[in-house]
């Protein structure tokens, strides 16, 4: 990986009260960090500050990218989108290596510059930011609190057990999926959660019936009630080393 990596803009929502906590949220193909936390439709945004007053949210911006299967048009995407090779697409693992490094360094900034312990952050996104952020998070040598995905799909399957690390193999997922997404279906979400449940990962699984490829107002209390349990305001006592 190239020394010169790019670090990642972000919209930054600073935390309401003394920051204890980070959620890093990553968006959609096509979206940005400001879309994320301004969409009414978004999970995350104004809504905590009152119930996480100590939490930092950073949303990070995706750089403009060719996509193949758009015939090499420029859009907003944490990594390529290859054509489908009969019924399955190919994956772009370059791109979601390097995408998941930027993520990195914005969880390493936290620690080294911020003070916040990495146990004290969680990783999530939507959709092609989902699979960005369980890539990252499955992978982290970092103890993290949690990983939020949402209305996405567990990337590179057929490779990611080689490549995950154990820090993580007990950290809570929350999945949120609509049973009637036609973007990314239910199916692949469900096959997703079942592969994580099968590999012991403590996977929470939330459908929602008849939400499309967004979020509803039972997802939002419910990612809520996620972060106040693996976010608590009361930091908790750390064994020493």
């Amino acid at each position: 990986m190239s020394a010169a990596l790019v670090k990642l803009t972000a919209i930054v929502q600073e935390a309401a009260a003394k920051h204890t906590a980070t959620v890093i949220i990553l968006h959609g193909f096509g979206d940005s960090g400001a879309g994320w936390q301004v969409s009414p439709s978004a999970p995350v945004g104004e809504q905590p500050r009152t119930s996480l007053p100590h939490v930092k949210f950073v949303f990070p911006n995706a750089s403009a990218r060719p996509i193949t299967s758009m015939g090499g048009m420029l859009v907003p995407a944490w990594y390529d989108i290859p054509p489908m090779v009969g019924e399955r697409r190919q994956q772009d693992e370059q791109g979601l290596l390097l995408a998941g490094h930027q993520v990195m360094q914005l969880v390493r900034e936290e620690v080294d510059q911020h003070g916040i312990h990495a146990n004290r952050i969680v990783i999530g996104g939507f959709s092609q930011g989902c699979a960005l952020g369980l890539f990252t998070g499955l992978t982290s040598e970092y103890k993290l609190a949690g990983i939020v995905a949402l209305s996405g799909y567990l990337p590179i399957d057929n490779k990611i057990m080689t490549m995950v690390a154990d820090a993580n193999r007990k950290t809570p997922i929350f999945w949120g999926h609509g049973d009637d997404d036609q973007v990314v279906k239910y199916e692949h979400g469900e096959q997703s959660v079942k592969f994580l449940q099968e590999q012991k990962y403590p996977v929470e699984f939330h459908t929602y019936p008849r939400m499309a490829h967004s979020a509803c107002l039972q997802e939002i209390k419910d990612i809520q009630s996620f972060l106040n349990k693996t976010l608590p305001k009361e930091m908790p006592i750390l064994a020493k080393s």
